[in-house]
């Protein structure tokens, strides 16, 4: 008999349950080996033979190579686990999160500065003072890639 999972229908939210940890287990796994240097070396060299090592489905070894977050939270990751695939790729975790809501790095930054998203899901908006801006933006200098993949709401 399944159990009632009454927080499946949070729209747009994937709710991290046993389910998910059992579904994500080696996606998982794979996000934990890359707190070795030697690991995120050898995943960097040859990132599709460095997969092909884990028990990992398809669709998840996809998902990771296109660094489609979103797809890989949907399959199981957790996005503590994941958040090592953006440490990786030299990505903060706001840069990681900004891709994922399809926002501006800028724009995510201001949004969560301002409260977040609202109930309903959009996101709030509110001028932000120059100097906090300016401490955002100093935090996350230097990093200029902007493809980490996801779909917005």
């Amino acid at each position: 008999m399944p159990i009632d999972k009454p927080y499946q229908d949070i729209p747009g939210t994937t709710i991290f349950d046993a389910d998910q940890a059992r579904k994500g287990y080696w996606l998982n796994q794979f996000c934990m080996s890359l707190m070795k240097a030697e690991n995120r070396e050898r995943f960097k060299a040859d990132e599709r033979a460095y997969l092909d090592e884990w028990a990992m489905t398809a669709a998840q070894k996809e998902a990771v190579l296109a660094r489609d977050l979103n797809q890989c939270i949907r399959l199981g990751g957790n996005i503590y686990f994941l958040a090592k695939i953006g440490a990786t790729d030299g990505r903060s975790y706001q840069q990681m999160a900004a891709g994922m809501t399809g926002m501006s790095e800028t724009d995510y930054r201001d949004m969560m500065l301002a409260g977040g998203r609202r109930p309903d899901g959009t996101p709030r908006r509110a001028a932000v003072a120059p100097d906090v801006a300016a401490d955002a933006s100093t935090a996350t200098e230097g990093d200029t890639r902007q493809d980490t993949k996801g779909s917005p709401r």
